[in-house]
């Protein structure tokens, strides 16, 4: 959590997750981008059957096997620093993660950035090798079948991540953070007064009395 400044003094302002909205939107676009090339394979399986790895490493696709190779490296270096994340989290005391954002959303967003990245790759393709470029029912169609479950599988992904890995980061940020500290009121300012004890007070001085009243000391 952080603190703002009101008129009335401190009050609690929104959780770190609710911030960062910005770092949320990188999130879906690049994990959209990612999954469109898992996509892009995906429909070159139902395409071309055996011989799509030969199509995707040749002519205007060759470049497709390196950048496959280096975007699942980035997803799995990613994935690796969530879960480390997650684990400090918990050893800082992080609390059960809260709902998640609405998975339709999260769907919606990812199979829209991954169709668009797909047509925009078929579209450069095409006019690198000089061929014609298919039609738009071709393209959504063939677009929609590759990419959509893997924007459900990343969907539900994020989902199960996101509220954990901001949960987790709430719990580290207030553990390094500076810690306050309760200082206790002086009896002065805090204005308590001690009454005596009458009982104490009355042995006391039957004390006194019963010493007095003893026989007087002989010389």
């Amino acid at each position: 959590m952080e603190l703002a400044e009101g008129g009335g003094g401190f009050q609690t302002a929104r959780p770190f997750g609710e911030v960062v909205n910005r770092s949320r939107f990188v999130s879906v676009v690049g994990l959209g981008i990612a999954g469109s090339q898992a996509g892009h394979l995906f429909v070159y399986q139902l395409i071309y059957g055996p011989a799509a790895g030969q199509v995707q490493s040749a002519g205007a696709h060759a470049y497709f096997p390196l950048l496959a190779k280096s975007t699942l490296g980035v997803v799995a270096v990613a994935l690796l620093a969530c879960l480390l994340i997650i684990g400090a989290g918990r050893i800082a005391g992080a609390k059960r993660a809260p709902v998640g954002p609405p998975y339709l959303s999260l769907l919606a967003a990812l199979f829209t950035v991954q169709l668009a990245c797909f047509v925009c790759q078929e579209v450069g393709e095409a006019l690198a090798a000089g061929s014609g470029v298919a039609s738009a029912p071709r393209l959504v169609l063939f677009g929609t079948l590759g990419q959509l479950p893997i924007a459900m599988a990343g969907a539900l992904a994020l989902k199960w991540l996101w509220a954990r890995v901001e949960a987790a980061a709430d719990a580290i940020r207030f553990a390094l953070g500076p810690q306050p500290f309760a200082t206790l009121p002086s009896l002065a300012t805090a204005g308590v007064w001690i009454t005596p004890d009458s009982a104490v007070f009355a042995r006391m001085r039957e004390r006194r009395a019963h010493v007095r009243r003893g026989p007087p000391r002989s010389f």
